[in-house]
């Protein structure tokens, strides 16, 4: 099964930071509509040892409102809670109506970990499968949207992976000898793991594997997976899915668009400028008007009272008069 995933696939930088604006917003929006809508979800985050559960984490809260989820890292279990049936304490952790619970590792610990190191007896996490699927049923029965992935890496990439942040002294302390234990029995886990997909994969919980070598291919992956099943949800209540944003450009399109030439055009002047440009040109226009106005203010006070004395305009000549001074000019050429 784990064979045939393609680890190969990968997402350009700049393709992911022109996809996640809106992949995030949406989220958010849908996030408000669930919690309308009283929709319990679950989200389980399984996979490899450093293959990004907690970053992926990171990104798809950091845009939700923290009033409305919970994060779950999950550890083995402790003294008091082993001395309980083993689904209890995930039982507690399950979201109210309208939340968000996430989980980093789940309950699906005790058909790996617990397997492959021998914490549990066989028959136990044998019979686990059918706890799961049973609890999963139960919750899923009582209205909860159940979301779960797999993040997929190769053991060379696991491997590079750990060296990476061995070199650094902020991150060393996250690999530990445990790790290294774990990454020496990866094919043990493969085969665990595989038989996990298949057993626990239903109609209410199915799996999504994410191939997880590229880090933006998986938190848009994670992204459109959250957003479809959310949106298949919703739609099934009357009203309660919000509208879908407008279409835009495919990122092929958007790049195909800022590397073509374009030919620059004025800018459409607003509706009011429009107007006063097509007045008669032998008036004044109001943006002229408005010109002369703050020129004026300027001004000091003297001036502007001398500007704003107007010549008396002069009268018309009549006949007789225009006849006189046209005698006069002709006596004084002659002499």
């Amino acid at each position: 099964m784990l064979e045939e995933v393609d680890l190969t696939k990968s997402l350009d930088k700049k393709e992911y930071k022109k996809l996640m604006p809106a992949l995030r917003n949406r989220l958010y929006s849908l996030q408000k509509a669930a919690w309308d809508a009283k929709i319990p979800i679950v989200i389980l985050f399984e996979g490899w040892d450093a293959s990004g559960k907690g970053t992926s984490i990171q990104t798809l809260t950091a845009r939700l409102d923290p009033r409305g989820f919970k994060l779950y890292p999950i550890r083995a279990a402790r003294t008091y809670e082993q001395k309980r049936p083993w689904l209890w304490r995930f039982w507690l952790k399950l979201p109210g109506r309208g939340e968000w619970a996430m989980f980093d590792r789940s309950w699906y610990g005790r058909v790996l970990v617990e397997r492959i190191e021998n914490l549990t007896p066989e028959p136990e996490w044998r019979r686990a499968y059918r706890d799961i699927v049973d609890f999963e049923r139960a919750i899923a029965d009582d209205g909860y949207l159940i979301i779960k992935f797999w993040l997929h890496i190769s053991k060379q990439e696991q491997k590079r992976r750990f060296k990476k942040l061995v070199q650094d002294p902020l991150t060393a302390w996250q690999v530990t000898a445990e790790d290294w234990e774990h990454h020496s029995k990866y094919d043990d886990y493969l085969l665990a793991v595989e038989e996990m997909l298949e057993r626990t994969n239903t109609e209410w919980g199915p799996w999504t594997i994410v191939e997880a070598t590229d880090r933006y291919w998986t938190h848009v992956k994670i992204f459109r997976t959250i957003i479809a099943s959310l949106e298949e949800r919703l739609g099934k209540i009357p009203g309660a899915l919000p509208p879908t944003p407008a279409p835009t450009a495919t990122v092929t399109e958007d790049l195909e668009q800022e590397e073509a030439p374009t030919q620059e055009t004025p800018p459409t002047p607003p509706a009011e400028e429009q107007a006063v440009v097509t007045e008669s040109p032998g008036k004044k226009t109001r943006k002229t008007k408005r010109k002369e106005e703050a020129a004026a203010e300027s001004e000091p006070e003297p001036i502007r009272k001398e500007k704003g004395k107007e010549e008396p305009a002069a009268e018309p000549e009549s006949e007789p008069v225009r006849k006189k001074k046209r005698k006069k000019e002709t006596v004084e050429k002659q002499d």
